[in-house]
């Protein structure tokens, strides 16, 4: 007998800068993007509609409490149910992302704060994002208002539950920059009206609080992307240096706005600044003609983004453009003949009764997992509240907020202008924003439910990337099998986090007979620097915590060689030595391949059945570390890369490792390095873990023109959460197609072949 693995799959496009491009993929716990209204079972592929959710307005049945220990005592029985309440209906759960239409009443209301005519006409919207409310305002949600609907699970009070008739206001944050006085300001908005104000009335919401940040820049946009490679094409000296090399079309011509990251005080924030990379298309007839196959050197520029002028311009050196690659389009028409192959035959993912997972609204159940979902346009997709329903032990939680934060991309050639490229991808730019619509049959397979994601422009308006995240099932192998008497198992419950990196190598042109050894000659005149990235996982764990507790702890855990002697006579013992980092000093931790070393999220209350704590462990997958020197300017910003591991205590400003504003920022070791020096305890404690994790890329002929996709990642997988295999109750599966009924045989050769 043998079961089938499935993982519930949410793909949520990212693709920033050339070769720093990744897709962020979340397995195992499923997710979404946003979407404006609670739509239930509105598949791609099938228009069922027999088993949709319940209606959240008449449920009323409990599950029952889990049952909770003080320390490693016998298990006290389980507490009796309470009674059922009517349970209430909200229009947007605490946690939803923003709408369209709150967006539009957040900026209107920020609008009209505005002092004058000009601070409001300097207005530059960077971000709005919900302002995630407190952790107890979710509890009530989840209890009375929203699925899951488990009164049962808030903390016991004397004389019964407090129960609300009415959850707090949402509120909206907002980033702005005045473009008029190069100031950015942090507002807070309440969306109270904000259903008023979209049917027309004149209530717009209320500001709640407005701060500004002094000595920052906030990330640039679009945009401005765009304004800066006008300004520069119509640059007079620009022209000329371009027609040295011989290119007189500025319509060939490609302008790429980086941040200048901060080298000296030259970088500043009091000014906003930009330093662009250049290439050159070949074909001006070809739209997707590849440009990055011609990069130019040798020009030195500076560009005011606040006054889009720019302010610096040296024609340095006069450095050859790389000739045509053949091979440097990836469209079938321009190579390889210009046709596709023709050995490759469909594959199809067939769900003849549907998907396993339901989705109400923002709310995702698949199997026995259950969580809510979010996107904001600096982190990308974001998953809430994952938990797992564990029979009578009813809705275990494992996190409350899982997303990724950072993603940063340092270049190895200290040449000019490699040595600069150290993109800070999320704080600089922002992951979300940069998502591109997923498309069927490409992206994601089988049934699929898609998101909507929307975020405000630079001018405040509302832009929608549909299909931006969506959600399917895929087969991932055995689970489990028993065969004659001999049994083995594979764990079950966990979570995955998977990045895919892809995209189109930053290359650097080469003279005639020159050779680099900080990169990889990729065609004649263009070599590719060799590279890491680095993503940091923000983890905000609640390992069998329910509302109000902070009963988690980490261990490390290292696999240790037993020294020769009484105790090892055969020379072939080992074993595992557990550390609890009792302090944020403590948990300061890197990768050690030679020791299986990986790290356990504890509950210090609870116990299985053979009396140990239940816990999650973070295992990592291949890592590396920066390999800069300590005194890599990037570094002052990116501290947090010195480490694989981090673990805080929580604090609710407390979101992002490089700081909220790493763009151009002065300061050394702003965010984690600086947090950590507080060295608060982090037994019994809310806890955060900051997992970076990178790759080191050596770039090679095959990831040109365009990179084929390269994996990694990392696995939170339950290490005691339950008594036995939670996989156990899957029942086996089996194709209801083999060869025999598709017409296709065997050949001597053991290949199959079908009949045509």
């Amino acid at each position: 007998m043998a079961s089938a693995s499935q993982k519930a799959k949410i793909p949520s496009s990212a693709c920033c800068r050339n070769d720093s491009s990744g897709s962020i993929v979340r397995r195992q716990a499923s997710a979404a993007g946003a979407q404006p209204e609670n739509a239930v079972q509105d598949w791609i592929v099938s228009s069922r509609r027999d088993d949709q959710y319940a209606s959240k307005t008449d449920i009323s049945s409990l599950i029952s409490p889990v049952e909770r220990l003080p320390d490693a005592s016998p298990k006290l029985p389980a507490a009796k149910p309470v009674m059922p309440v009517m349970l209430r209906a909200q229009s947007s759960h605490p946690l939803d992302p923003l709408s369209a239409a709150e967006i539009s009443v957040a900026v209107a209301t920020v609008r009209a704060a505005g002092a004058t005519p000009e601070v409001r006409d300097g207005m530059r919207f960077i971000e709005v994002v919900l302002l995630e409310p407190e952790k107890h305002v979710v509890a009530l949600a989840d209890a009375y208002f929203f699925p899951p609907f488990q009164p049962s699970l808030l903390p016991r009070l004397k004389g019964g539950p407090i129960i609300p008739t009415k959850l707090p206001p949402r509120r909206a944050r907002l980033v702005v920059y005045n473009k008029m006085s190069n100031e950015t300001s942090v507002w807070i908005v309440e969306l109270s009206e904000v259903h008023a104000a979209t049917r027309g009335g004149n209530h717009r919401g209320k500001v709640v609080s407005s701060e500004l940040v002094p000595d920052v820049q906030p990330p640039m946009d679009a945009a401005e992307y765009a304004e800066c490679e006008a300004a520069v094409k119509e640059y007079p000296a620009f022209r000329e240096a371009m027609k040295k090399r011989g290119v007189d079309d500025m319509d060939l011509v490609m302008v790429d706005a980086w941040c200048v990251g901060y080298h000296s005080e030259a970088d500043a924030p009091n000014r906003r600044l930009a330093k662009p990379l250049i290439f050159c298309r070949t074909d001006s007839d070809n739209p997707m003609d590849n440009g990055y196959a011609r990069p130019v050197e040798g020009m030195h520029i500076l560009v005011d983004m606040q006054n889009m002028k720019i302010i610096e311009f040296e024609d340095r050196k006069l450095v050859p453009l790389p000739t045509a690659d053949p091979l440097r389009n990836y469209t079938p028409g321009e190579t390889r003949g210009g046709v596709d192959r023709s050995d490759i035959k469909a594959l199809q993912i067939v769900q003849p009764e549907g998907p396993s997972f339901r989705v109400s609204g923002h709310f995702v159940e698949w199997q026995k997992w259950n969580f809510r979902i979010g996107f904001t346009p600096r982190e990308g997709l974001v998953i809430h509240s994952i938990a797992y329903t564990d029979g009578s032990r009813g809705r275990r939680p494992v996190a409350h907020r899982l997303s990724f934060v950072e993603m940063v991309v340092p270049y190895g050639d200290p040449n000019d202008p490699h040595y600069r490229k150290n993109a800070f991808d999320a704080g600089e730019d922002g992951l979300g924003k940069n998502a591109h619509s997923l498309k069927k049959g490409c992206d994601c397979l089988g049934y699929i439910k898609y998101f909507d994601a929307h975020f405000t422009n630079f001018t405040g308006g509302v832009e929608t990337i549909e299909n931006c995240v969506c959600l399917h099932e895929e087969d991932h192998g055995m689970l489990w099998k028993h065969q004659d008497w001999r049994t083995g198992l594979a764990e079950d419950g966990k979570i995955e986090a998977e990045v895919k990196l892809t995209g189109i190598l930053s290359l650097g042109a080469l003279q005639p007979g020159e050779v680099r050894k900080y990169g990889t000659i990729i065609a004649p005149g263009l070599y590719a620097p060799v590279h890491q990235h680095f993503f940091v996982a923000r983890m905000n764990m609640a390992v069998d915590c329910r509302p109000g507790e902070a009963y988690n702890q980490v261990a490390e855990v290292n696999v240790k060689v037993e020294a020769p002697g009484e105790n090892n006579m055969h020379n072939n013992a080992f074993y595992a030595e557990e550390t609890v980092l009792r302090s944020e000093s403590q948990a300061t931790r890197d990768c050690n391949a030679l020791s299986a070393r990986h790290w356990i999220i504890r509950n210090t209350r609870i116990v299985n059945r053979t009396g140990q704590l239940t816990g999650y462990k973070l295992v990592p997958s291949s890592n590396c570390l920066p390999l800069a020197g300590p005194e890599a300017k990037f570094l002052r910003r990116a501290a947090f890369l010195k480490h694989n591991l981090w673990v805080t205590a929580y604090a609710a400003g407390e979101m992002f490792p490089g700081g909220e504003f790493p763009n151009q920022n002065p300061r050394v070791g702003e965010g984690l390095a600086t947090w950590v020096k507080q060295d608060r305890q982090l037994e019994e404690e809310d806890i955060v873990l900051w997992y970076v994790f990178g790759v080191t890329h050596v770039p090679r002929l095959e990831d040109w023109p365009v990179m084929p996709v390269e994996r990694t990642g990392f696995s939170l997988m339950p290490h005691g959460f339950f008594n036995c295999s939670p996989a156990v109750d899957v029942p086996p599966s089996a194709s209801e197609l083999d060869a025999k009924e598709s017409d296709v045989k065997v050949e001597k050769s053991g290949l199959l072949s079908s009949k045509l």
